[in-house]
């Protein structure tokens, strides 16, 4: 192990994905790999058992699958109902190469620009799975009913989203992932019904099992009676979805954390990249100090609406139709017009800011600090303008695309964007990073797998819009039944895990003892209070542009406010009831951990990639300037102790298929 670097981590042993079967051409290793898994005979998967923690499209497909397979299966998820897992926000549509419009669409070319939108900053083996099998989705979720959008002539729709010039995106009106949600929750329910999967409601995962190096387990309190109970297996699966909620302000909903993959990784799984987040550009402008949470508007809104600022600030308290054409300034079609108004996520929220901080924001000015911590009163907002497409397509069409979202829009800020243009910002949304995981979703840990949002796996620096949902539902219908096998038939021979292991008791005394810590908390302090400092810290230094003396300056605060929690945060109510400050207090500690390594890793990496935006490293042109030389790789910590620094392990990306060369979308 090496020295100590920058006084905050140590150097370990390179890594490297090894599942993935490279002695064969790119588009023949997802069959080579099938073919060589060991597979388990319907007679013996009645004896496995496996848990799965999430109950999203990824959570929830992996279940339905495996539990159709023959396995037995436990999902457990911390809301009233499956229906309710965070997947159900996602609006704007799913991705596949189906080339249905004709208009040059590969399995390839999604490969490519989901490679090229992480600006070369993921696997091409992970990546060229997920565009090859994007298009059984479809297939899939059709024949289960989802309602998917058609043309006159009873084909599927699609449309175009941001970082592409092709139409690849399959939707739902502006519900697409309630309703690919609702299909896969008729499937898991149906498995259920059948025997094979069990439901565990309002369970929170509190802390991994692992006995002899394998995870064997879980520990979960129960979020009504508050009892801490132990549930053992031969494999477990993490789909609990990102972490963007370190930020507190996010686009995701309140009681989205990161408490399953953090304790994983406690116990030993590396974290994969944890500085990569997006910050999605179509969201509701921030109204004042004291919000919970911001609302998304879908990126499938860009496809017909103009995004502008007035060229000049005095016009900026102007009533936007009372704003000339000649006077507006549509900046991403000025300065990428190849791509204009769906240039990739990052591109569009950078400009954005880049807008607002020139003084040509638009809408109520609200309060916020800058890096020196000054208090100042900035306009936050710029225009996402449907005239110019109502005049083209006409009122009926446009709300045939996108009346939902109008409508919600209107419910939440009063404006009709009928009649005047919507306001967005950029907001956290989506998290890249995640525990790190092999060709096989298999993480460091043996028979600990992650699905979805929850792992690093397929988006590089940044996340292509319409991508998740794909990720999610791959990963559980057609990876992780196809990959678990080879492990779990191992596990046969093994045996089931001793029921008195000392590691099963460790593991939930450590979550009692915690609890007991937390419950004796009386400070004057309210739990959020002290997450809506954390996420101004984060937001502030960590968000879309970082800097090292920011980067320097969080951490150095991160471990001043964690302290300042044990010594004066406030848990009301008792461990054992409903206590929603003792779960969220259970989530800020992991939040406090995470987002200190989440600032580590975006000062170790000295250069500009996707949403990791190093304000040293850019172009003339103020673009991402990546140092392939210096930092190709996959940055894999592994937990180094309490309070003692992480290690980095490096896993190289290798890419013969696709040329390495600077993002352009002008």
């Amino acid at each position: 192990m090496s020295e100590l670097i920058d006084g905050l981590y140590y150097e370990g042993e390179k890594i490297a994905d090894t599942k993935a079967p490279r002695h064969v051409p790119l588009d023949r290793r997802w069959e080579q790999r099938k073919f060589e898994a060991a597979l388990v005979n319907p007679a013996n998967r009645r004896k496995l058992d496996i848990i799965v923690v999430g109950s999203g499209l990824a959570g929830g497909a992996a279940a339905a699958s495996l539990g159709e397979q023959g396995y037995n299966v436990k999902v457990f998820f911390y809301q009233d109902s499956a229906r309710r897992a965070h997947s159900i926000a996602a609006q704007g549509g799913i991705n596949a190469a189906k080339n249905y419009r004709n208009d040059g669409d590969s399995t390839y070319r999604l490969f490519y620009d989901t490679v090229k939108g992480g600006d070369y900053r993921a696997r091409e083996d992970n990546v060229y799975r997920l565009a090859e099998v994007s298009a059984n989705i479809i297939d899939q979720c059709v024949a289960q009913g989802v309602p998917f959008a058609r043309e006159y002539g009873g084909l599927l729709d699609n449309r175009s989203f941001g970082g592409v010039q092709v139409s690849r995106t399959f939707y739902a009106r502006g519900q697409t992932g309630q309703q690919l949600l609702i299909g896969a929750y008729q499937a898991l329910e149906r498995q259920v019904n059948a025997g094979t999967v069990k439901e565990f409601r309002r369970h929170e995962m509190v802390e991994l099992i692992v006995v002899d190096g394998r995870a064997r387990g879980i520990v979960t309190r129960d979020m009504v009676t508050g009892a801490i109970d132990t549930h053992l297996a031969d494999a477990v699966v993490l789909a609990s979805g990102g972490y963007g909620n370190v930020f507190f302000l996010s686009t995701n909903a309140m009681g989205c954390n990161t408490t399953a993959i953090w304790r994983a990784h406690r116990k030993g799984a590396y974290f994969g990249n944890p500085c990569y987040t997006q910050i999605h550009p179509t969201c509701i402008p921030q109204s004042g100090d004291f919000q919970s949470k911001l609302t998304l508007m879908s990126e499938s809104l860009r496809n017909d609406g103009r995004i502008w600022v007035p060229k000049k600030a005095e016009d900026c308290d102007k009533d936007p139709r009372q704003i000339p054409e000649e006077a507006r300034d549509y900046y991403l079609e000025r300065i990428y017009p190849a791509f204009g108004n769906l240039v990739p996520r990052d591109i569009a929220s950078r400009q954005a800011k880049n807008m607002c901080d020139e003084g040509r924001g638009v809408g109520p000015a609200i309060k916020e600090r800058d890096a020196a911590g000054n208090e100042r009163m900035m306009r936050r907002g710029v225009y996402l303008d449907f005239s110019e497409a109502i005049e083209r397509l006409g009122k009926d069409a446009v709300s045939a695309r996108y009346g939902n979202l109008f409508e919600m829009y209107q419910r939440i800020t009063g404006d009709d964007p009928y009649e005047v243009p919507m306001r967005i910002y950029p907001a956290v949304h989506y998290t890249m990073g995640g525990l790190w995981v092999d060709y096989d979703l298999e993480s460091s840990i043996p028979g600990l797998y992650v699905a979805g949002e929850a792992n690093f796996s397929d988006h590089g620096a940044n996340r292509l819009g319409a991508s998740a949902l794909m990720q999610g539902l791959a990963d559980g219908y057609f990876v992780l039944p196809d990959t678990m096998n080879d492990y779990l038939a191992g596990m046969l021979r093994e045996g089931k895990v001793d029921p008195a292991a000392p590691e099963i008791a460790e593991a939930k005394r450590d979550v009692e003892e915690r609890i007991a810590r937390l419950m004796a908390l009386r400070g004057t302090r309210s739990v959020d209070d002290f997450h809506m400092a954390l996420g101004r810290i984060m937001w502030e230094y960590c968000g879309m542009e970082r800097r090292e003396e920011g980067l320097r300056e969080a951490i150095a605060q991160i471990r001043a406010l964690k302290e300042e929690f044990w010594k004066d945060a406030r848990i009301t109510g008792q461990a054992d009831e409903l206590n929603q400050a003792l779960e969220k207090a259970g989530r800020l500690l992991d939040f406090f951990e995470l987002a200190e390594l989440m600032c580590i890793d975006a000062l170790h990496r000295r250069e500009s990639c996707g949403g990791h935006f190093r304000a040293e490293s850019q172009t003339p042109e103020g673009e991402a300037l990546r140092h392939d030389d210096q930092f190709l790789y996959v940055a894999a910590w592994e937990w180094g102790g309490e309070n003692q620094p992480p290690i980095l392990h490096k896993e190289d990306l290798i890419y013969k298929d696709i040329e390495l060369k600077q993002r352009s979308y002008k």
